[in-house]
């Protein structure tokens, strides 16, 4: 069964909150239905980048969070600043914390996820778990439940695409919201959210740590 992907309506500009801004980077709390990054074709040109260079004056992708994912996102002012942070982002040296809410009742208190995710070769986005695509490694723990539903801190210590999405479905508990991988109709968005992220100044080298509420 191939996707078909819903019209893009990004949410209004200033629901896009500017959380750290200095001369090297700018960190933004990006809300569910906004791109990171221009989509194709000029109806997907609004975008977080878009929105934070006629805010900000130049600024460019370091990494990106999904459209449908909450959260702190983290762009670049400089191209030296650009190179030093993605650096850090490939040597794993950025701390990136996500809070979800899952389907049913999670049992074990704490876990760790091991399994390669691969891209779909025929129903793009969609990726697939696959023992021989790359390696994808998440860390979660419990905190909070109800009887229907898990409140879960997730640590990616990979940075895939749809790494916690698909990893919380191979479980069995499926983000909510999730249109690729879980029900759709369990809850009016997807129910992911980058709360923290720490990272090293590209310049100074001082540790940033932020953070923000989760809105679910």
């Amino acid at each position: 069964m191939m996707h078909v992907p819903k019209p893009y309506n990004p949410p209004p500009a200033d629901q896009l909150e500017t959380v750290y801004v200095d001369d090297d980077l700018v960190v933004a709390n990006k809300p569910s239905g906004l791109l990171s990054v221009p989509g194709l074709g000029p109806e997907k040109a609004v975008c977080a980048n878009s929105l934070l260079c006629e805010r900000h004056g130049q600024v460019l992708t370091v990494h990106r969070l999904d459209m449908d994912t909450s959260g702190l996102i983290l762009f670049a002012r400089t191209k030296q600043a650009q190179r030093a942070l993605s650096q850090q982002f490939e040597l794993r040296r950025v701390e990136k914390n996500y809070e979800a809410l899952v389907e049913g009742h999670v049992i074990e208190d704490t876990g760790v996820i091991d399994k390669a995710i691969a891209r779909h070769s025929l129903n793009r986005p969609l990726r697939h778990l696959d023992p021989d695509g790359q390696a994808a490694i998440t860390h979660w723990r419990v905190l909070d439940r109800t009887a229907s539903t898990t409140r879960l801190a997730l640590s990616p210590k990979t940075g895939r695409s749809h790494q916690l999405r698909l990893h919380m479905a191979s479980l069995g508990h499926a983000i909510l919201g999730d249109v690729f991988y879980g029900d759709p109709a369990s809850h009016n968005r997807l129910c992911l959210h980058a709360s923290h992220l720490t990272f090293a100044h590209p310049e100074s080298e001082k540790t940033i740590s932020l953070q923000t509420p989760t809105p679910f």
